[in-house]
């Protein structure tokens, strides 16, 4: 069970995380930003300021210095074909090494479809044309001709909780690539209805050390509450020596989305988990 949480609170009136300050890094959110993925580090920054912990957001792009000991929590949104090609100069050249290193030191990223994919040792299009990226993630993904597309749901065990007996998590998908995973990266979750990551092994996303990785749009973080302070929580363990777990906010608005959400997309399934609203 995920033991993220102290004392439920409605509004959070600790005066401990006053002193606590979360920086976010959004790498290059001029180009990867595909179908509202910065909802993401909104809902961050939200669920933060909620609890009245401070947020500073970095928007770094292409020729910007990057360092990622200034950050706490680094995002990467979705982009097509286009968008990759036009920052895989300056990802490689210049901010590859700076983020693999800090993936290796346990950083907390989230990592969007085409961000994913980036992170990976390449992209093979259908048509048999290679493209090499990052290598950060024992990863690669095979492009095709037909499209995965549509709503998506999965189970994450890390979070499972009283509010999510399930682990549930929704989102979107839209994808053409087919991404597997090599041995040393785990999958970030089950998949209950949807394609994941290729559609043939029945898992979704990966997870290395602290770094999350998802082909679920949507935003994925708004509608998913509990994976959102999973990132908070990792991100301020890290920094703060004093911090033990964060408080409960009063998340109906949010359960609902997902609970309803999770019942439009799996009520055919013979399998479906009946979920009680928040």
């Amino acid at each position: 069970m995920d033991n993220t949480y102290n004392t439920y609170n409605t509004h959070s009136t600790h005066n401990t995380y006053s002193a606590y300050t979360i920086n976010i890094c959004y790498l290059y959110p001029d180009l990867l930003n595909s179908y509202g993925d910065r909802g993401n580090v909104i809902a961050l920054k939200k669920r933060c300021e909620w609890r009245n912990i401070q947020v500073n957001i970095h928007n770094i792009s292409i020729g910007d210095d990057f360092v990622p000991g200034n950050y706490d929590i680094i995002f990467l949104g979705g982009g097509q074909d286009y968008e990759q090609e036009i920052i895989k100069e300056d990802l490689l050249a210049c901010k590859g090494g700076q983020i693999k290193n800090a993936i290796e030191q346990g950083k907390v990223f989230l990592c969007i479809c085409g961000g994913y994919q980036l992170l990976g040792k390449y992209y093979r299009t259908w048509d048999g044309r290679e493209m090499g990226f990052l290598g950060a993630l024992d990863i690669y993904t095979i492009g095709h001709k037909k499209r995965m597309i549509g709503n998506l749901a999965f189970k994450c065990d890390f979070l499972l909780s009283e509010k999510n007996p399930g682990g549930i998590v929704v989102g979107f998908e839209n994808h053409s690539g087919k991404t597997y995973l090599g041995p040393g990266v785990k999958p970030l979750g089950k998949v209950i209805k949807g394609h994941g990551n290729n559609g043939e092994d029945g898992f979704e996303g990966a997870v290395y050390k602290n770094t999350y990785c998802s082909y679920s749009h949507g935003s994925l973080l708004p509608k998913n509450p509990m994976f959102t302070d999973h990132l908070i929580s990792l991100a301020l363990k890290q920094k703060y020596n004093d911090f033990d777990c964060l408080e409960k906010l009063d998340d109906s608005i949010e359960m609902n989305a997902l609970f309803k959400t999770y019942r439009k997309v799996c009520k055919n399934l013979r399998n479906f988990y009946s979920f009680p609203l928040a």
